[in-house]
C-alpha cells in the first residue's frame, strides 16, 4: 500500500531531512585517506543524536536479512554498491570510491539519503561514474510531479547511464519512505515513459540511482547485508528523499 503524507508530516520530514543532509555533509568531509569506515559510523551516530534525532538504520531489520542492521550508516566501498557494513578494518585509501548512506528518524518519521565521494585523486573514468550518477538523480527528480509515472523516473536514470556507457544496477531499487525506512512502492532505475504507478501529491519517495563501470549484476555479501558487483567493477550511488507536491516536488534531504 502506497501511503500519502499530510502537509504537516512533510514539514516534519523536511526538518529530519535537513538534519540528515547536515550529517551527511560533515561525514563526507571526514572521509579521507587513513580513516576507517567505523570511525565515520561512530561520528555519524554522535551527530544525529546531538541534533535530537535517531539513526534509522541501526537495529533495522531488512526484509532480505535474518538479523538487524548493526550500524548507523552504510559505508560501501568500491565494488560494494549498498549496505556495506562499517568496520575498523576498512581503512580508506587513495583512489577508493565510498558510498555513504544514512537514514534518520525524527519525530517518528524517516528520511533517507546517500552520496558517493572519491578518496584522494580520481581517474577520469571514476569521476565520470560519480558525476553521471549524481546527474541521473537530478534528472530523475525533474520528472517528479503529479500525473507523471514511475516509469518516467526510471527512464531518465537509465537513459543517462546509457549515454555515459555505464551499467544500470537493476536488482537494487529506490522505495517509498516516511512512516518506515522502506515502504511501497519500489522505484526501479530503469523503465519506460508513461508506464507504472502514477505519482500523486503527498507521496514521499527515496530515489536512488546506482551505476557500475562494468556489468550491472550484483550478489549478496557473506555478511548478509551488502551487495557487490559480480565482476568487481566500481559503483556509485546517490539518493534523496523527495515529496511530491501539488505543483512538482520538494527535496527533503538538502
Amino acid at each position: 500500500m502506497i501511503t500519502i503524507k499530510t502537509k504537516k508530516e512533510i514539514e516534519i520530514l523536511k526538518e529530519g531531512g535537513r538534519i540528515l543532509a547536515e550529517v551527511l555533509k560533515e561525514i563526507s568531509e571526514l572521509a579521507r585517506v587513513g580513516v576507517s569506515t567505523e570511525f565515520l559510523n561512530i561520528k555519524a551516530k554522535e551527530m544525529i543524536l546531538a541534533r535530537g534525532a535517531e539513526p534509522a538504520f541501526e537495529g533495522y531489520q531488512p526484509s532480505f536479512s535474518d538479523k538487524p542492521y548493526p550500524a548507523a550508516i552504510c559505508a560501501s566501498l568500491n565494488n560494494v554498491v549498498v549496505h556495506g557494513l562499517p568496520s575498523e578494518k576498512i581503512i580508506l585509501k587513495e583512489g577508493d570510491i565510498l558510498k555513504i548512506d544514512i537514514g534518520v528518524k525524527y519525530k517518528n518519521l524517516f528520511t533517507d539519503a546517500a552520496l558517493t565521494i572519491g578518496i584522494g585523486k580520481m581517474t577520469d573514468e571514476k569521476n565520470k561514474l560519480i558525476n553521471a550518477t549524481k546527474c541521473a538523480l537530478e534528472l530523475a527528480i525533474n520528472k517528479v510531479k503529479p500525473g507523471n509515472h514511475m516509469g518516467d523516473i526510471g527512464f531518465a536514470i537509465e537513459n543517462c547511464f546509457e549515454k555515459e556507457g555505464l551499467s544500470v544496477i537493476k536488482d537494487l531499487v529506490g522505495h517509498g519512505v516516511g512512516y518506515a525506512v522502506h515502504e511501497e512502492p519500489n522505484i526501479c532505475n530503469f523503465g519506460k515513459k508513461g508506464e507504472g504507478i502514477i505519482l500523486q501529491s503527498g507521496m514521499v519517495l527515496a530515489i536512488e540511482p546506482m551505476a557500475a563501470l562494468g556489468g550491472g549484476e550484483v550478489r549478496e555479501l557473506k555478511d548478509g547485508f551488502g551487495f557487490e558487483t559480480t565482476d568487481g567493477s566500481f559503483t556509485a550511488h546517490f539518493e534523496h528523499t523527495i515529496a511530491v507536491t501539488d505543483d512538482g516536488c520538494t527535496i527533503l534531504t538538502k
